[in-house]
This record gives C-alpha cells, structure tokens and sequence, in this order.
C-alpha cells in the first residue's frame, strides 16, 4: 500500500511540473533582436505576441500578430509541436505580409506558469531569418 502511495504522489507532482497539458491556453510575446534584414540596430524594430491553444499536451494551435516598424502589421495563424516540455516546432502563416515562417524553439521555465522563450524562424518568402526572445505565461 505504502508503495501505491508512493508512486501515486510521484505522479501527481509530475503533472503539477508539465509545462503544459491538454486544454491549456498560453500568452506569449517576444521581439526580434537578430534577424537577415535589419539595417542597424534600432533601425527596425519587429515584435510579435500570441495566444496558443493545446489541443494535446504536446501540440497547441495558435493565432496572434506580428508588428513592424517599416512595414505592414500582420495577423498570424499556426502552430508548435513539442518534443519535450522545452523544445519544440512551429510553423505561422503571416497573413499582410503574405509570407509564412517555420522554426524552432527552446522554453525555460521561470516559475509552473511563466516561461522565458527563444526561438528561431525562416520567412520562406522574403528568405530571411530572426531569432526572438520573448515570455509566454501558461493558464491552466
């Protein structure tokens, strides 16, 4: 009985440390502090936020924007597979900027439910990548 308690326990605390599970919604933004095409630094800014939804414990849909300094904004769609709790893929259609990025990424978790993000993406369309920092906060 005692060892049923046991790993009973042990159970529960994992899923209390999962980043993340079914249902759960997650806010994000980040900035862009690398990317192909900026002419100097704080020549063009570009910061982007989103809202995921995890359909499973490790695939989550999303929808947010994206903001430029130089050009137009953009709405975005897409979506990120986790490998594990802290690394994943994405893939986002970028719609007014007509273009589509997919990339990867890696989550530190600063608390349960805030995350310190860095990921990376390829614009396939205009062919050029950034690296984003950002912070995601899990609602559970």
């Amino acid at each position: 009985m005692r060892f049923i308690l046991v790993v009973a326990f042990i159970l529960g605390l994992t899923n209390l440390a999962a980043a993340q599970s079914t249902g759960d919604v997650m806010l994000g933004g980040g900035l862009d502090f690398i990317k192909t095409d900026n002419p100097g630094l704080f020549k063009k800014s570009q910061i982007g936020f989103e809202v995921n939804y995890f359909v499973v414990r490790h695939f989550a849909v999303g929808l947010g924007g994206e903001i430029w300094s130089n050009q137009n904004n953009s709405f975005t769609m897409g979506a990120r597979w986790y490998a594990n709790d802290n690394v994943f893929l994405k893939f986002k259609g970028l719609i007014g900027a007509n273009d589509v990025a997919i990339g990867g990424g890696y989550a530190k978790a600063l608390t349960q439910y805030l995350r310190l993000e860095g990921m990376g993406d390829f614009y396939v369309n205009s062919t050029e990548f950034g690296v984003r920092i950002g912070l995601a906060y899990v609602i559970k």
